[in-house]
């Protein structure tokens, strides 16, 4: 009998460095991850015209899952700011306009929250994940991470708002901390340990249900 084979999921994102992140986090499990570049022909990235981040990640899963045919893991993201009742949320990625650079998008945050003290730039990343087949959603989990907007970037790891975002704890921002310490403490690296914990029941509710 031949040993079972991993299971196959798409990592519906075109974000190499958040697939990145989301392959390491899940490494263990027995999952066969491939891409949207993986496919001929790849799928088209899907709009992300929700209002949460929620809304964001079940378009992107289906969107991909039907697409393909193969059940996906899609993510929706971003950084909340509480001095700017809580932008750039959604358009974390585009703040700075639809093609913009991470570069473009801290800099942006950096003049908008310029005259606001110290004690007042708390904010926080949120990370929603959504496990879809082409017909539903099967698993939808959300973790978040609070933190301090710098003034200026520091660290040269990470992505997004990393350089920018201080976490207290640690004593460094998210640019300057190992892949292994941004996993534990993460908004996605939360997010991604209630999906591992909720995967084996939503794929028996799936498995009923077929």
């Amino acid at each position: 009998m031949n040993p079972r084979s991993p299971m196959r999921l798409l990592i519906g994102t075109g974000n190499v460095k958040k697939r990145d992140e989301i392959a390491y986090i899940l490494g263990d499990m027995d999952l066969d991850f491939v891409v949207p570049t993986d496919l001929d022909p790849a799928p088209p990235s899907p709009a992300e015209d929700g209002d949460t981040f929620e809304e964001n990640a079940a378009d992107k899963a289906l969107a991909y899952a039907s697409a393909t045919g193969i059940w996906t893991i899609a993510d929706d993201s971003g950084l909340v700011v509480d001095a700017l009742d809580g932008r750039p949320g959604v358009h974390s990625a585009r703040y700075a306009g639809e093609t913009a650079t991470d570069q473009e998008n801290n800099d942006k945050l950096i003049d908008e929250l310029r005259e606001i003290p110290d004690p007042d730039r708390g904010g926080g990343y949120v990370s929603v994940i959504v496990l879809a087949t082409p017909e539903r959603v099967l698993l939808q989990t959300r973790g978040t991470c609070r933190g301090r907007l710098l003034r200026e970037p520091r660290g040269d790891g990470g992505f997004g708002y990393d350089p920018l975002f201080f976490v207290e704890s640690l004593n460094r921002t998210f640019a300057e901390i190992t892949p292994e310490e941004k996993g534990r403490i993460s908004h996605r690296g939360a997010a991604l340990a209630a999906f591992r914990r909720g995967l084996p029941e939503a794929l028996q509710a799936a498995q009923d249900a077929s």
